[in-house]
């Protein structure tokens, strides 16, 4: 089997949500349940990934990577077609790497934390230059930059102002050599990512997934009165646009006779096309532009 780290950029705000809940918000945003880190699950970015590339590619090939319909699908029942067999194509879930924060410097940062970086650094095995451990200070609430020239850093004071937090600054390379490797996945946005990279201790990134999400509140009209339907005000929440977040996809062959892929054909397919897809919910509201990267290289693992 062949994996391939993937990034996601948001370029609108993006609703990955769990649909209603009894929470203080309506529509939350889907978090794995034991770190609470925003996701989007892999099922949903395979089934925009096999729309996206119907017609675009061979119809056996996109069969031999994302399987064939089903004879019957949906609330007619589920019956299999005569040549059904599995996708050669694994999505795995993409897990928030990093998220835009608001700053009284610069307008905002691009937050992550030495937690989503190690994460990362497991997804990321096989592409080269993945900088290494950040070493975890207890009891202090530090932001690392590359350097003093980041936008957020209030120079004077040495001190980065964001939502509510006044963190200390310290210069650390690692810093720079992570930004280094995103923006290879995201050339064009080298100076963007560059400029505002920072990293701050795990105990801050926590609060901040859970607070700097965009939060909006939403009403219905009633067509009849002109004015809000009644019971139809809600809130729903999303990760804010600039949000990076990574995922890892895989391939096996593919023993579909029509169209014998090796594992690396399949990849390849996978990644051919257009590289914006419209991901999660509200996209009529537009929620959810995302932009697909990678990294030219990508790890081999042999299965028997």
């Amino acid at each position: 089997m062949e994996s391939r780290p993937y990034l996601l950029q948001a370029l609108s705000p993006l609703h990955a949500g769990t649909g209603q809940s009894v929470g203080v918000i309506d529509l939350p945003i889907a978090r794995l349940r034991a770190t609470n880190i925003p996701y989007v699950p892999g099922s949903s970015i395979k089934g925009v990934l096999r729309e996206a590339r119907k017609g675009r590619i061979p119809e056996p090939e996109w069969q031999a990577l994302f399987g064939p319909q089903r004879a019957i699908a949906g609330a007619q029942g589920d019956e299999p077609g005569k040549d059904d067999h599995a996708g050669a194509l694994v999505v795995g879930d993409a897990r928030l790497l990093a998220m835009p924060v608001r700053s009284f410097h610069g307008t905002f940062a691009l937050v992550t934390s030495p937690l989503l970086l190690e994460l990362a650094r497991r997804d990321l095995s096989g592409v080269q230059g993945v900088p290494g451990r950040f070493k975890r200070q207890e009891g202090t609430s530090l932001a690392y930059v590359a350097s003093l020239e980041n936008v957020t850093v209030a120079r004077s004071k040495k001190r980065i102002f964001l939502e509510d937090h006044d963190l200390e600054v310290r210069v650390e390379p690692l810093v720079e050599a992570w930004a280094r490797l995103l923006a290879r996945a995201l050339p064009e946005e080298e100076k963007l990512i560059g400029e505002r990279f920072v990293v701050v201790d795990d105990e801050t990134m926590s609060f901040l997934m859970e607070t700097a999400t965009q939060v909006d509140t939403r009403v219905r009209i009633s067509h009849d009165t002109g004015t809000v339907a009644t019971g139809q005000l809600w809130s729903e929440e999303s990760l804010p646009a600039e949000s990076l977040l990574l995922g890892v996809m895989g391939a096996a062959p593919s023993f579909f006779k029509s169209a014998p892929l090796t594992a690396g054909e399949v990849m390849s397919r996978a990644f051919q096309g257009a590289s914006v897809l419209q991901l999660g919910g509200k996209a009529t509201v537009g929620r959810g532009r995302c932009a697909v990267a990678t990294w030219t290289e990508s790890s081999k693992e042999t299965r028997p």
